[in-house]
């Protein structure tokens, strides 16, 4: 547990999209709480702060923990930062000794820091080792682990489910001829495989050829949509009555999956959405900050 107070973070080291529409989208007031379970560099968490609002937040990173210490001393600022993954939610709070809070805030996209300077494989722009884990712990569950073992059928699947890669089949069978020749240990040779397997013109997009591969990799080895139904169920839960939630999707399966929980919410008139369409990021955003350009934002106000 690390309690940051008496600043505020820099957020100019990292741009968190959808900022000003998320947290003033809570409509929280000053020394009100927010539960932000996506710390990050911290860039929500800070805007809050800067609004008298106070903060506890989550992050199953622990190089994510470590910005709370790069605070600058600029404002004074109120945040407790908590070792959780986002579906412990509620053990966190129990922790921080608070029934619930109110607002709650889910950015799901991994943070710029995560993909270049992690170290771990996020990337396919540079020679990694092939994790792609969020936690950092010895033991866990890594993409190297999925390539090298999963078999053809199931890893079809998670390319097709988790990362909408049309040429699915193709990829999975490409890795399980590769491993066959070797064990598939960084980014570099998952690369090789996707392009290898994957027809001339897939390679010229506008987007990298791997990256939905990568992305899907990702997804399964942190089992993020899991995570994601548990956290949302939860932070119904864990808000209080009159309090939103706000969850900022960066795909079209995670969204997905945001709208269909909070619609089912209205109609069980447990409360309301306040967005019936997701919010999207400006022109001036996209252009400033092209990461933003796939997020949207919705927001739920219980009864």
């Amino acid at each position: 547990m690390s309690n940051v107070k008496g600043h505020m973070l820099n957020v100019s080291q990292h741009v968190s999209v959808l900022l000003q529409e998320s947290i003033d989208g809570l409509s929280l007031s000053k020394g009100e709480l927010l539960l932000d379970c996506t710390f990050g560099a911290g860039g929500h968490s800070s805007y809050a702060c800067s609004k008298g609002i106070r903060v506890i937040a989550l992050d199953q990173d622990e190089n994510a923990l470590k910005n709370a210490e790069q605070i600058s001393k600029e404002e004074k600022c109120d945040i407790t930062v908590l070792h959780y993954n986002f579906k412990d939610l509620d053990k966190a709070l129990l922790e921080a000794d608070v029934r619930q809070a109110d607002g709650i805030l889910f950015d799901l996209g991994t943070s710029v820091d995560q993909i270049k300077t992690s170290g771990r494989g996020f990337t396919f722009e540079k020679e990694e080792p092939l994790l792609m884990t969020l936690n950092t712990q010895d033991g866990v569950l890594t993409a190297k682990d999925i390539v090298n073992v999963w078999g053809a059928e199931t890893l079809e699947i998670i390319l097709k489910n988790y990362g909408e890669e049309r040429f699915a089949r193709r990829i999975a069978q490409g890795i399980v001829e590769a491993r066959e020749q070797k064990p598939i240990e960084t980014t570099t040779e998952l690369v090789e495989i996707v392009k290898n397997s994957t027809p001339k013109f897939y390679h010229f997009k506008r987007i990298h050829p791997a990256t939905k591969t990568f992305q899907a990799l990702r997804i399964a080895t942190n089992d993020e949509m899991t995570a994601l139904r548990t956290a949302l169920r939860k932070s119904f839960e864990k808000v209080k009555a009159g309090g939103r939630i706000a969850v900022i999707s960066f795909h079209s399966l995670e969204d997905r999956e945001v709208k269909h929980y909070f619609r089912e919410l209205e109609k069980e008139d447990k409360g309301k959405r306040i967005t019936k369409k997701p919010m999207s990021a400006s022109d001036q955003e996209v252009q400033e900050n092209p990461r933003s350009r796939s997020a949207k934002l919705r927001i739920f106000e219980k009864k």
